[in-house]
């Protein structure tokens, strides 16, 4: 099985700001969300959990899986999308003059990246390479896998597990904390 996660609130994610590969940690909620995440997932046995390095996402995985003896590995490609000079804007999101609303409103539009940013394309190659090499072996052999990451970087996965359009991108999004099967 194929199990993937949003890590826990920060104070960015409370005042809207785009975090992208900024590094910013979960604040006391998002560690209570980790926490309650724990006893509310506690029967769902993990074989492996591939997590993104940034802190909240880390953090996240820490907690949610303390005491269980499951490795947790870091992986670059787990990193969130990249929004270039819109990381720590507030409101951006609902700016409708901000360059990178593109990707929120319309994301199969989003073709260049705004300046320091990541396009989808790029996003899709990195997970989709993490996918195959990391992943599909692993649930060949029946092993149950998660993955704690980001939104963004969580959407493009589940995208492509479950063939879901680009213009469905954001449908995919998964709540902090929340667990999600995909496969």
């Amino acid at each position: 099985m194929l199990y993937i996660m949003r890590h826990g609130e920060t104070d960015w994610n409370k005042e809207r700001k785009l975090q992208g590969r900024t590094d910013v940690a979960l604040n006391e909620k998002g560690r209570e969300m980790a926490r309650e995440a724990r006893e509310r997932y506690k029967d769902v046995k993990f074989d492996i959990c591939f997590c993104s390095p940034l802190v909240r996402a880390r953090e996240t995985a820490e907690i949610l899986l303390e005491g269980t003896g499951v490795p947790i590995v870091f992986d670059k490609r787990l990193l969130e999308m990249k929004f270039g000079i819109y990381e720590g804007v507030n409101g951006g999101y609902d700016d409708p003059e901000c360059p990178v609303n593109v990707l929120f409103r319309s994301p199969e539009k989003y073709k260049t990246p705004v300046e320091g940013g990541e396009s989808l394309d790029e996003l899709f190659a990195r997970t989709g390479e993490f996918l195959r090499e990391e992943v599909e072996p692993r649930i060949a052999k029946n092993e149950n896998v998660l993955i704690v990451a980001h939104g963004a970087l969580n959407c493009s996965i589940i995208c492509q597990v479950k063939d879901i359009p680009v213009e469905d991108f954001w449908s995919c999004g998964i709540e902090n904390c929340k667990l999600k099967r995909l496969v």
